[in-house]
């Protein structure tokens, strides 16, 4: 399923400019760093750090580290999260780990095994 950035609402500070994908049979392991919003479609491990948006779609997988703005999750990810202002989390999504944020909204049909603190 594709969605468009205009399927996202963001804080006026965090940019919602496309400005990457990752495809589905793509891996990457490393430190991805950038800024505007990147979706995620492959695999990726290691850390994501951006102030904007990380989008991983339903194909996407992250195992690692995940530092952003905001993060939207329908792919599987285990990972430590730390978001500035919101995660979601929309079926058909799995998520394990830990996460650090002051807004999150989990969809009912998604897989939550862990723990989030609250900003």
């Amino acid at each position: 399923m594709n969605h468009t950035i205009e399927d996202f609402s963001a804080p006026e500070v965090v940019s919602t400019q496309l400005t990457g994908v990752l495809e589905q049979a793509v891996e990457f392991e490393g430190t991805l760093a950038y800024t505007g919003c990147f979706h995620v479609n492959g695999t990726v491990r290691g850390k994501i750090i951006t102030p904007d948006m990380l989008i991983i779609g339903e194909t996407g997988r992250v195992h690692g580290e995940i530092k952003a703005g905001v993060v939207i999750i329908y792919g599987k990810v285990e990972a430590t999260i730390e978001a500035k202002y919101r995660v979601e989390i929309r079926k058909p999504a799995v998520f394990r780990g830990e996460m650090t944020t002051p807004s999150l909204k989990v969809e009912d049909g998604v897989i939550f095994e862990g723990t989030n603190k609250m900003l």
